[in-house]
C-alpha cells in the first residue's frame, strides 16, 4: 500500500474542494467484485491503466483511465497519441511510476513522466466515480465533476464494450 499516495490524493481533492469519501473495504481483484466489497455499481469504477506507447517517434508512458466496466483497447491509445502500438507497463515499472502495485493505481498522476488520459465514457456513466486510492483496501468515491475540473485530462477514446465479467 502507498500511504503517500494516498495522502498525496487526499491533500489534492481536499485543496481543490472536491467531494468524495473514502471507503474501506476487502481486497478484491476484478472490477466486478472490488464493486461488490465497496457497495457501489461497476459503471462507477473508474480503472488506471499504466501503458508504454511507442513507434513514429513517439515513446511514452500513459495513464489511461476507463469505466470499470468497459475495457482498453491499447491500439486505439497509442494511435490517437501518434503512435503505433501500445502494451501495459511491468509491475516494476507501475511501481516506479504510480508507487502503487498493479490495481491499487488511482486515475491521477503525480509522476512528471506519467500522461494522463481519460477515456470520455468514464464522464458520461455516472455522477460519482470510485476508484481505489493507492490500496487494494481503500478507495475513494468522487463526483465526476470534481475530478475532471482538477486533472483536466486529455480525451481518448479507447474503452470498448467488455464481456460480462
Amino acid at each position: 500500500m502507498s500511504a503517500t499516495i494516498f495522502e498525496q490524493l487526499i491533500s489534492l481533492l481536499d485543496s481543490n474542494d472536491a467531494r468524495y469519501r473514502v471507503i474501506e473495504h476487502e481486497t478484491a481483484g476484478r472490477s466486478a467484485d472490488a464493486a461488490k466489497a465497496r457497495g457501489t455499481k461497476i459503471e462507477q469504477g473508474a480503472k488506471a491503466l499504466v501503458c508504454h506507447v511507442k513507434g513514429n517517434g513517439v515513446k511514452q508512458h500513459v495513464l489511461a483511465v476507463l469505466p470499470a466496466h468497459r475495457k482498453a483497447n491499447l491500439s486505439l491509445v497509442a494511435r490517437q497519441l501518434g503512435g503505433t502500438r501500445a502494451s501495459l507497463a511491468s509491475p516494476k515499472e507501475v511501481m516506479e511510476l504510480t508507487q502503487c502495485v498493479f490495481g491499487a493505481i488511482p486515475p491521477f498522476s503525480f509522476h512528471p513522466d506519467l500522461k494522463l488520459v481519460c477515456d470520455p465514457k468514464l464522464f458520461e456513466q455516472e455522477e460519482e466515480m470510485v476508484f481505489n486510492a493507492g490500496s487494494l483496501e481503500r478507495s475513494v468515491l468522487l463526483n465526476v465533476k470534481d475530478y475532471a475540473r482538477i486533472v483536466s485530462p486529455e480525451l481518448c477514446e479507447f474503452s470498448e464494450e467488455s464481456e460480462p465479467e
